[in-house]
């Protein structure tokens, strides 16, 4: 399949519109004089859902036939995908079966079930998720969505991005995390039909940087026991997500595990929003002073906010 055109994610825009947040484009003067710049932070922590994840989910979900759509959907997930998946699922009034990662986060488990999904838990690695996935869609038929290698899901995550242009114009950088990689595939490749100038950073745990030495490497480099408390970013590339990355980002950075919980902290202290650890990284590499953008107008998606409140890390 040739990768999502500019129509293909408009089209995704206009699916899902009906059923997601248009969130909000907030700024803060006092970040702007931490990082000596004009910073622009996408809301996605505020999206149905709690995530980003809305967006893919909404339009895979509503693009399925009827007969295909009444047997259910099904994928692997350590959180957002699941959750939001459920949440769409539910709304289209057809079953969502969740492979869940025995360590996922109980908010998150929590969040799924609110929703309606049926979780199948397994042991937290890829190859167990992947497995586990396959046994389910054997019994019950039910139509794959994968969290991020899936043209459906990143088309609408570039949706974010095209909302966040349309409200902050003329952004010099767009950072965003980086974990599968659906989110700043879709990010990448929307500014890359706009044709605009605007590069794109993805950001990682230095703790979980496959996607940085795949990059740097080109090639897919596999995720090893990834330890971050950015759960949602210790998944790997795939071939999709890799693909647009290589071509369309300009470069991938990490920070530190103690860079991503000062950044979340400041943001809860100063902009007085929850975000999650996965957001809290574009913040961190924002913050840390090794990215070139002194006076530049910076766009920073805010990936998530779905947090357990009774293990925070300050």
């Amino acid at each position: 399949m040739k990768r999502p055109d500019l129509e293909d994610i408009r089209a995704a825009h206009r699916r899902i519109a009906p059923y997601i947040h248009r969130t909000p484009v907030l700024t803060s003067a006092a970040l702007d004089e931490m990082c000596e710049a004009s910073l622009f932070f996408k809301c996605e922590n505020m999206q149905k859902a709690g995530a980003f994840k809305a967006r893919g989910a909404c339009n895979a979900v509503f693009s399925l036939d009827e007969e295909t759509a009444s047997r259910g959907v099904v994928t692997h997930s350590s959180g957002n995908h699941a959750a939001a998946l459920s949440w769409a699922a539910r709304l289209r009034g057809i079953p969502a079966h969740i492979v869940m990662p025995s360590n996922a986060p109980a908010v998150k488990r929590a969040a799924v079930e609110s929703y309606g999904g049926i979780i199948t838990l397994c042991e937290p690695t890829l190859a167990a998720r992947e497995s586990t996935a396959e046994a389910v869609i054997a019994r019950t038929g039910a139509e794959l969505i994968h969290p991020y290698d899936d043209y459906r899901i990143i088309e609408a995550q570039a949706t974010a991005v095209i909302e966040l242009l349309e409200e902050a114009n003329d952004l010099d950088v767009v950072l965003g995390p980086v974990g599968g990689g659906g989110l700043i595939a879709g990010t990448a490749l929307a500014i890359h039909h706009l044709d605009l100038l605007t590069q794109v950073i993805a950001c990682e745990p230095a703790n979980a940087d496959d996607a940085y030495r795949s990059f740097h490497e080109g090639k897919i480099i596999p995720s090893i026991d990834p330890d971050t408390i950015a759960d949602g970013l210790r998944t790997q590339l795939s071939d999709r997500t890799f693909d647009i990355i290589s071509h369309f980002v300009d470069d991938i950075v990490t920070v530190s595990e103690e860079e991503i919980v000062a950044a979340m902290r400041t943001v809860w202290e100063r902009m007085k929003i929850i975000i999650e650890p996965s957001s809290a990284v574009p913040v961190a590499a924002a913050l840390s002073g090794d990215l070139p953008i002194v006076g530049k107008r910076v766009g920073i998606i805010l990936s998530g906010g779905n947090v357990d409140l009774g293990n925070l890390p300050f």
